[in-house]
């Protein structure tokens, strides 16, 4: 990666913008994802011991802590899917909490506005804690996750997908597939 491209990338990081690995280094970030999940989850339960070597040579033991968010990065950058690193007790602006939610601007204000995600205004900015947008995303998520349980719960109720399938078979040539309802 060339100065000024690894300078974009520090940028992007810096301003909490989701950063993705270039197509360039996928492959060798999923070789990297490999290799810290084998260190990471040895045969004998030891913690792993790991050290960063500079381009001088010097060589830094990486604490624990650190070793586990990076394997964890390199786990979700290998599958090609972008990471933001937001530390905790931050505060976002609305473009960045909308970013965090992957939802518009517009719909984040909507939801300030509803009282739904406390935030505190300064001047005419509002700034939202990294905490309280990650509890409403997690709260969200799961409000998702009961909604297609009761989805899929009321579909075999129904006998949905085998009612549509049945429905299909009698259907004559050419004939339009009748719903349900």
């Amino acid at each position: 990666m060339s100065t000024s491209a690894a300078q974009v990338m520090e940028e992007r990081i810096r301003r909490m913008t989701p950063v993705a690995a270039p197509p360039e280094q996928r492959a060798e970030v999923a070789e990297l994802s490999r290799v810290l999940e084998k260190i990471a989850h040895p045969p004998k339960a030891k913690a792993p011991k790991c050290k960063l070597v500079g381009p001088n040579g010097e060589a830094l033991t990486i604490p624990e802590s650190v070793f586990y968010v990076l394997q964890r990065v390199a786990e979700v950058m290998a599958r090609g899917d972008a990471i933001t690193v937001v530390p905790v007790g931050k505060e976002v602006t609305t473009q960045q909490a909308a970013d965090l939610l992957n939802v518009s601007r517009q719909y984040l204000v909507r939801l300030l506005d509803e009282g739904r995600i406390p935030y505190r205004k300064t001047g005419k900015h509002r700034r939202l804690r990294i905490e309280d947008v990650l509890t409403f995303k997690e709260q969200r998520d799961r409000d998702r996750r009961a909604g297609l349980r009761n989805l899929s719960q009321m579909t075999q109720d129904f006998g949905g997908y085998e009612a549509m399938q049945n429905s299909a078979a009698s259907d004559g040539p050419g004939e339009r597939h009748r719903t349900l309802g």
